[in-house]
């Protein structure tokens, strides 16, 4: 939610108010996230290959971003900078919903 809420205020605006406050709550998403990502992985991996694990998770992070960025770019040369967060957000919104319709996990 953090992350669709820097999206839609870096859509917004492009004053330097507008953007330090969606440059802030990106920050806070990257907070919030990144300890719990490196967490998943650690508790999934077997601890003889808890390096394969990060290294390949890293990779397969790395391969989406790349992807991403590439959307992202095309989007800001053909639309502008707001279509581009607006784009964001709306991934976002729809990976929340596949979060949301998952079977619940069997313990």
């Amino acid at each position: 939610m953090v992350l669709i809420a820097a999206d839609l205020v870096l859509a917004t605006n492009d004053h330097w108010t507008t953007v330090l406050a969606g440059v802030a709550l990106w920050g806070v998403h990257m907070g919030i996230t990144q300890g719990l990502l490196a967490r998943m992985v650690a508790d999934v991996t077997p601890a003889d290959l808890r390096g394969t694990g990060y290294g390949f998770f890293n990779l397969m992070s790395g391969l989406a971003m790349l992807v991403a960025s590439v959307l992202a770019g095309l989007l800001w040369d053909r639309l502008g900078a707001a279509y581009t967060f607006y784009a964001g957000a709306m991934f976002c919104v729809i990976a929340a919903a596949g979060l949301l319709c998952r079977p619940a996990a069997a313990k």
